[in-house]
């Protein structure tokens, strides 16, 4: 027998019903692509959570003190940390980042003279001086280095998120669980702690990869006898956050600087950032992480180009940690339901 308690919308409900389910959702799409900075500013506040909880974990395990007294350690020992090393360290990399900044005029204007002895170096010049790649890499500059709030804005906005994620993480955990129906509140519960495991051990891997290419690039910069080698290794480590493109982007400068003391030192430099970039995709990166993102490079490159187009310099940044994010809840909602 038919259910008559049913209630039985007419033609033109059931339109109105599927005309306003559409229109909100595209509401609710467009109203992501506003706000999807912002988005991206709490990706960042949560992987500096993250980073603090990481630390306090390890103190846990080492000490057997409790969370609340580890958690306020990690906190305050992390920055106070950066403190000293940007105090002890900060006056050379302040002088050499002078001395890069004066001499990098000079520096390009010697690349092109070393270019210009070839009929293909001259053609490079030409293309790359014209006015139209001029206008397409100023395009590309701002778009790059767009922001929400300003810079400094950005970086203050990420670093009290990540403080305030940090101390509350169970409060923002459980709100977010409340959203879901009750007889999906446990799978919600265990799709956020693996994506919070699954974040912590790509940024672990990742800061252990930053800091094994700032100490390999170092050491050969200062064998080769470049000046500014701190400054440039530290550029190099930092840079490494960016996998495939900021390798590229490093090595500019510290070729640049090469050329100063002519082309095969410049060569020898750009040799050592491709090594040290050997190393770190085929050895370090894989042996740290252990294969965490099983993904074709292709798919975590268009993923890089999709993200800097939508947001700019934080898109290219995030687009990594987002891409792990989008890979936890494919695999625990759909992928593994398959099997």
């Amino acid at each position: 027998m038919e259910n008559t308690n049913e209630k039985q919308y007419s033609f033109p409900q059931k339109v109105w019903i599927v005309g306003s389910v559409f229109a909100l959702i595209v509401v609710l799409l467009l109203l992501i692509r506003a706000t999807f900075n912002v988005w991206l500013l709490i990706l960042a506040g949560s992987l500096i959570a993250v980073l603090f909880r990481g630390i306090s974990s390890l103190l846990q395990r080492k000490t057997k003190w409790k969370e609340k007294v580890t958690l306020p350690i990690s906190i305050v020992g992390s920055l106070l940390i950066l403190f000293l090393l940007f105090t002890l360290i900060g006056t050379k990399v302040e002088s050499q980042v002078q001395q890069l900044s004066q001499t990098l005029p000079a520096t390009v204007q010697n690349a092109k003279n070393h270019l210009s002895k070839s009929s293909l170096g001259q053609k490079v010049i030409e293309k790359v001086s014209s006015p139209k790649a001029q206008e397409r890499a100023q395009t590309v500059a701002q778009s790059f280095f767009k922001t929400t709030f300003g810079v400094f804005g950005d970086i203050y906005v990420v670093l009290f998120l990540g403080i305030f994620f940090t101390v509350g993480s169970s409060q923002y955990k459980d709100g977010i669980v409340a959203l879901v129906p009750k007889k999906k509140k446990e799978e919600a519960s265990n799709v956020l702690d693996k994506t919070g495991e699954n974040l912590k051990k790509w940024l672990k891997g990742q800061l252990f990869a930053m800091f094994v290419v700032f100490l390999l690039t170092a050491i050969g910069l200062a064998i080769i006898g470049i000046p500014l080698w701190l400054v440039l290794a530290i550029i190099a480590g930092i840079l490494n956050f960016i996998p495939n493109f900021g390798p590229m982007i490093a090595m500019i400068p510290a070729v640049l600087v090469g050329f100063m003391q002519g082309p095969a030192t410049a060569a020898f430099v750009a040799g050592l950032y491709i090594l040290v970039q050997v190393a770190e995709s085929n050895f370090i990166t894989p042996m740290v992480q252990k294969k965490l993102l099983d993904t074709p490079p292709a798919m975590i490159i268009v993923a890089q180009l999709l993200m800097t187009a939508l947001t700019g310099g934080w898109g290219i940044v995030l687009a990594i940690p987002f891409f792990v994010i989008v890979m936890t809840f494919v695999q625990e909602l759909y992928v593994k339901k398959q099997g």
